[in-house]
């Protein structure tokens, strides 16, 4: 059956219906691009060149389907960008758990129920949308499960620009968003592009804690907090251990300073809500979690991506940068001898720095 061509003037009243329902399943914002991310491409290719994505090899896997979306999925013409607000006004804040060594700091994305499970559910209930009006189209939806270069994309579809940390920046709403994507064959209108409006603003450059953000829209995932927390698997390199502080899972520093997100509105949506307390736990309590009470706690969590390794692997960093306490000291004692060496490895590291090694 012969795909129908619907007029312009039948595109433009799509999208705006398009736009009406992703309001109603809770998105914040949608655009639409073309697969022209060349420029992107090149950016790509320089950074795994320079070897700045560190053991994720999945980055260099997938090759030219990454940057040309045409060729993952064939016959796509449009992307549909769509984001999602994460934030939460509940719970103890960023700052308040940062300055408290003491605590455990988990990346704001992280805190509530894990959003690529929603976020796919959503897009999937979208595309069939969209398609029963628009008749026998293509629609595949993405939410990181697939080699898409989300940020370009969703700098070509008009939803903001990317800021000199390499997230993107959307003036009303700031970074606190996560991005989902539709590709398909039905030729919806294009929106244009945002002007870049950090200007000279180097905040986020100066207040990354590892200097990961060698230059403006530069970034060395090896030297990324986020990275270090949550995609490397092995040793986390001594000289970057006390500049990591008490962020056990991630780290948002460079959204922290960053001035469009003064303003930024919270998200409605209640399962990013903190759970379990995470959002102002005791390095101590988390540490002496057992495997079977690490599963329990982050089902349904993007914290489970690390797994009960890097987990303590991670916490005994922070309890080596805590304040020196007999609180701290037994905690770090009562896991010296752990199974793990990676595990043991940190938390003989974190003992020395209390003087106990």
């Amino acid at each position: 059956m012969p795909t129908p061509v619907l007029k312009l003037s039948q595109l433009s009243a799509l999208k705006r219906k398009i736009n009406d329902w992703s309001i109603e399943l809770g998105f914040s914002g949608f655009g639409v691009s073309d697969t022209d991310i060349s420029q992107a491409e090149q950016y790509l290719f320089d950074w795994l060149n320079n070897g700045q994505h560190g053991d994720m090899h999945y980055m260099e896997k997938h090759g030219l389907l990454r940057s040309r979306p045409n060729r993952l999925i064939t016959g796509t013409v449009r992307i549909l960008t769509f984001k999602m607000q994460y934030l939460s006004g509940l719970g103890v804040t960023a700052e308040d758990v940062l300055s408290d060594p003491t605590k455990a700091y988990i990346s704001r994305y992280a805190l509530g129920r894990d959003y690529h499970k929603i976020i796919r559910k959503r897009l999937a209930i979208l595309s069939k949308r969209i398609s029963r009006v628009a008749g026998p189209y293509n629609f595949r939806p993405f939410t990181d499960s697939a080699p898409v270069m989300e940020k370009p994309l969703a700098v070509k579809s008009g939803l903001g620009w990317m800021g000199k940390h390499t997230n993107l920046i959307d003036p009303m709403q700031g970074s606190w968003f996560f991005l989902g994507e539709v590709y398909t064959d039905l030729p919806l209108p294009l929106d244009q592009l945002q002007n870049d409006k950090c200007g000279a603003c180097s905040r986020c450059i100066k207040a990354c804690p590892t200097g990961a953000i060698t230059g403006p829209y530069q970034l060395d995932a090896r030297l990324c907090i986020s990275y270090l927390t949550i995609e490397s698997k092995g040793s986390i390199p001594l000289a970057l251990r006390p500049l990591i502080g008490n962020r056990i899972f991630g780290c948002d520093d460079c959204q922290l300073v960053c001035p469009w997100n003064k303003d930024a509105e919270t998200t409605v949506e209640m399962d990013f809500k903190p759970r379990h307390e995470l959002d102002s736990s005791a390095l101590t309590d988390l540490f002496l979690w057992s495997e079977d009470t690490f599963m329990k706690r982050t089902e349904g969590s993007a914290i489970r991506r690390v797994g009960y390794i890097g987990w303590l692997r991670n916490i005994a960093v922070g309890l080596g940068n805590a304040p020196t306490s007999d609180t701290v000291v037994a905690a770090l004692q009562a896991r010296k001898d752990h199974p793990s060496e990676l595990v043991r490895e940190h938390t003989h590291w974190a003992l020395e720095m209390h003087g106990q090694g």
